[in-house]
């Protein structure tokens, strides 16, 4: 067989991006509201949660951040189709 009969793909099946990346902004709103109550179960230190309290509510800052910024990504992207498409139609 010749090499120019072989067809070499390099497509792994499998999306490269973060795990976040298509979340949307419902996905936001969820991230956001689990962030903040795993917050409030490490608050009254309820079964479950770690000796270092610093560690956990670092946790559940980081997914509130991540949260944050999706939400604020999705409501960017929409605000400038918006403004892009009534430009348009003037």
């Amino acid at each position: 067989m010749a090499d120019k009969d072989v067809e070499q793909t390099d497509e792994r099946g499998y999306d490269p991006g973060p795990w976040w990346a298509n979340l949307g902004t419902w996905g936001a709103v969820a991230l956001i509201v689990s962030g903040g109550l795993a917050a409030a179960w490490v608050f009254p230190r309820l079964p479950g949660t770690p000796e270092e309290l610093a560690s956990s509510y670092y946790q559940a800052a980081r997914v509130i951040a991540i949260g944050l910024v999706i939400a604020g990504g999705t409501l960017l992207s929409r605000r400038r189709a918006r403004t892009t498409a009534t430009e348009e139609t003037n």
